[in-house]
């Protein structure tokens, strides 16, 4: 019984741990970065962004900036004021709740020219979990004494 036991608590840690773990980095533009003349639309239409995934801005220092806006100032490409830009040239966004998210480049007609990205950030899924009544009943823990000296019996209770 000490297997199940091992099983039970791999299969749970094969459930959860993925979608912790398995967070992803996005350079956006990939290869060409963060510029003029590329097309972002077209870049994010086959990813799936996901909470916890972080979005990387990599450009020349001083050509471009990023500024994270709302749905209207996309739209119109209003630029917020200089101190909320990024400009490092190599800015990393933890995408950290569900959404539409959109970010725009501040320089010159930058914006206006399609340097702007929007994306859709979707929650973490996680499977979904039984209700009380249908789990099956927790067996005796008093098959199991080697364990009993050094694992709770609570702990036994639940991965048993």
């Amino acid at each position: 019984m000490a297997l199940s036991s091992l099983t039970m608590f791999l299969v749970i840690a094969t459930i959860f741990l993925p979608s912790i773990a398995m967070a992803k980095e996005f350079v956006v533009g990939d290869d060409h970065g963060w510029t003029t003349h590329f097309d972002y639309q077209a870049w994010a239409a086959d990813k799936t962004f996901l909470v916890g995934d972080t979005l990387v801005f990599k450009y020349a220092v001083g050509e471009h900036n990023v500024f994270k806006v709302n749905g209207t100032a996309f739209q119109s490409c209003t630029v917020p004021p200089a101190s909320e830009a990024l400009s490092t040239g190599s800015d990393s966004i933890v995408l950290a709740t569900p959404g539409r998210k959109w970010y725009i480049c501040g320089v010159g007609q930058h914006c206006n020219s399609g340097q702007k990205l929007v994306i859709t950030v979707q929650s973490q899924t996680l499977p979904p979990i039984l209700p009380p009544s249908t789990a099956p009943a927790p067996s005796p823990v008093q098959h199991l004494p080697h364990f009993g000296r050094w694992v709770p019996k609570k702990l036994l209770t639940i991965f048993h």
